[in-house]
């Protein structure tokens, strides 16, 4: 019977001496689900609410398969939290969601708790980790499609039914270019913030939204699937790599915390993800790329197909490929992202790449 106590409060960290070398102040942590049993095992990530779900979730598969031992869940600001004002690829990209909790995961630090492992959204992980960091697993994956979340104050069931210049926040470019291929007529703004808060933007009546797009898995994690006007899918909209996955990030060579999380890793999942990560490798391709995937497992055949658009900024121009391959291991799904990424820029994927010019999308 697993003796465990869940806390309804949160316990607090003073951190008034912390100061890292070239590292943000992070905000105070709070800490969720004090176990009492054994030496806890700290799951790390970032203070929103979605965050907090997910860590949670990690920390409770990781309860039943290792039943004696604690799991306690520390959230924490990241810098990616405190500035709302600009889109993340104009400032940093994915480094600003996991830069101050993987400097907690490699160092201990007066007056925080060391991380033993992060959960990241995978979509937000860099492809390249930090020296001392290692990807440890990927649990199974929940819907990675993009969902189209129509304001209160409308009642249009999908893209096809908004009028010209309506606007849509987002602040993805890959959304933005794939949406501008087959509907130029829409207008395109960023909105930040979190889940909520980006709904309420759009709900707003002084609002100027008329829908927001945002991942599907993050709006059914925070029991928001009912705002889901409509689910987006290719050939019209290709999801994001990892959208839909958690990443488990740990210490590199840190034997016994990846010995905890293999129980909780989903093979077709992983292979999935690894195939989508390395096509965006070797594309090098960051957050504020638009590359658009969709990947496919038959556990049976052990046959894998990642399909990948590469669109540019305006939506004018695109290229698509397809692959399938056989997988057994890991680096056999590496191997099909390089050999699609090698099709994408035989086909002109480089040129679309190169000519992006984040300072002036907006």
């Amino acid at each position: 019977m697993q003796n465990r106590q869940e806390e309804n409060h949160l316990h607090h960290q003073e951190n008034s001496e912390c100061a890292f070398d070239d590292i943000p102040k992070l905000g105070t942590p709070d800490r969720y689900d004090v176990e009492e049993t054994g030496a806890p095992v700290r799951v790390g990530g970032r203070k929103s609410a979605l965050a907090v779900v997910q860590s949670r979730h990690v920390a409770d598969k990781l309860r039943n398969v290792h039943p004696g031992l604690a799991f306690p869940v520390i959230a924490l600001k990241t810098l990616g939290d405190n500035v709302q004002n600009k889109p993340l690829y104009s400032f940093g990209g994915k480094a600003l969601w996991t830069k101050e909790l993987e400097y907690l995961l490699l160092h201990q630090v007066p007056g925080f708790d060391q991380l033993d492992m992060i959960v990241h959204s995978l979509k937000d992980m860099p492809t390249e980790l930090p020296d001392g960091c290692a990807l440890g697993a990927i649990p199974e994956r929940h819907d990675p499609r993009d969902a189209l979340c129509v304001s209160t104050q409308y009642d249009y069931k999908n893209l096809d039914e908004l009028p010209m210049g309506a606007v849509i926040g987002t602040s993805s470019i890959r959304r933005q270019a794939q949406l501008r291929r087959k509907y130029p007529n829409l207008v395109f703004e960023s909105v930040r913030g979190t889940l909520q808060t980006r709904l309420s933007k759009c709900d707003d009546p002084n609002t100027p939204y008329t829908a927001i797009i945002l991942a599907a898995a993050g709006l059914e994690r925070v029991n928001l699937s009912h705002r889901i006007t409509d689910y987006l899918d290719g050939p019209d909209m290709y999801y994001a790599v990892g959208q839909g996955a958690l990443g488990i990030e740990i210490r590199e060579g840190d034997k016994r915390i990846e010995a905890l999380v293999s129980r909780i890793d989903h093979e077709p999942t992983h292979l999935r993800c690894r195939a989508e990560r390395s096509l965006m490798r070797a594309l090098e391709g960051g957050c504020s790329v638009p590359i658009g995937v969709r990947t496919k497992f038959d556990a049976e055949t052990r046959m894998l197909s990642l399909e990948a658009m590469v669109v540019s900024v305006d939506g004018k121009d695109s290229v698509h490929g397809n692959i399938s391959s056989k997988v057994i291991s890991y680096e056999d799904a590496d191997v099909v992202g390089i050999n699609l990424a090698d099709e994408l820029r035989s086909k002109g994927a480089q040129s679309i790449l190169d000519a992006i010019n984040i300072d002036r999308i907006y």
